[in-house]
């Protein structure tokens, strides 16, 4: 029998749990963490540095938000069909939801890219990197989120130019740059997750607008809730798109919201969407 030589340590595994996690020899746990978080914003800089070649995408994404304001909400707005919370105009009640909108049918494609990456090969290069693959996909669902901002930005200038009173609080501006960043990345997640399931364009394709329109028809961004027959309420309540509107009208017009569980609903769903997305990675790249 044999013993193992004083003062030497038991061996362990050369390869961490999850490849690039685990830290350098002697690296601390805040180094490790903003070594991380330095991947991310680099991986999320990378995916917006492709805005500067071809911006045709932010442009004509812009049209049906537009068109939904400009067309949906200043006709309801005049027959007052929709009764809303304490009697606000309606066009006041649907830029956050339009806004929302918009953030939305930038994400929900945005597994097609990721795909597109794995035609190309790169998404095998960015695979065999230290760089853990959660930090992959957190990188590009924040890229989505910002992309969604400059829609969100479209969406508020034309809300004011039609006479919508949103705030001007700039702390409150940039809580609903926060909220439509999550929203975004959520669904972002939610894509990729569908990508690493369909493999796919096409298939992808369809699934998306299969599911776009029941997102947001079963969401609060055209109507309240309490209109909604029982069943759409339940569906509602599950739906993450609902809580980013609600934290967006609460920010943007002031109507009475919950801030905290919005927040929290989104941030619990980008979180599990990270993850998902994370664990079909692989499969997705074979």
């Amino acid at each position: 029998m044999t013993s193992a030589a004083p003062g030497v340590p038991p061996a362990v595994s050369a390869e961490p749990a999850i490849p690039g996690l685990a830290g350098l020899p002697g690296e601390s746990p805040p180094a490790v963490a903003r070594r991380l978080a330095s991947r991310v914003v680099t991986l999320c800089w990378v995916e917006l540095r492709k805005i500067r070649h071809d911006r045709t995408e932010l442009y004509t994404r812009a049209i049906q938000p537009a068109l939904w304001l400009l067309i949906f909400g200043e006709t309801f707005t005049r027959i007052h069909a929709i009764p809303t919370p304490g009697g606000i105009p309606y066009l006041a009640y649907l830029a956050p939801g339009i806004l929302a909108q918009s953030a939305l049918f930038i994400a929900i494609f945005y597994g097609i890219q990721i795909i597109w990456e794995r035609d190309a090969g790169v998404l095998t290069k960015l695979m065999v990197t230290p760089t853990p693959r959660a930090a992959l996909i957190t990188g590009k669902a924040f890229a989505a989120g910002v992309r969604s901002i400059v829609q969100a930005a479209v969406i508020i200038v034309l809300s004011a130019i039609l006479g919508v009173a949103l705030t001007g609080n700039p702390l409150k501006l940039l809580a609903a740059a926060a909220i439509v960043v999550l929203g975004s990345a959520f669904f972002s997640c939610l894509s990729m997750s569908i990508a690493g399931l369909a493999l796919s364009r096409d298939r992808l394709m369809g699934i998306g607008q299969a599911i776009t329109m029941p997102l947001f028809f079963s969401s609060n961004a055209l109507y309240p809730e309490r209109l909604m027959p029982g069943w759409l309420q339940a569906i509602s309540k599950v739906n993450p798109l609902s809580y980013e509107v609600d934290a967006l009208r609460g920010l943007l017009i002031g109507t009475q919201a919950h801030l905290g569980l919005d927040t929290v609903v989104l941030v619990g769903a980008t979180v599990i969407g990270i993850t998902a997305s994370a664990l079909l990675l692989p499969r997705l790249a074979r």
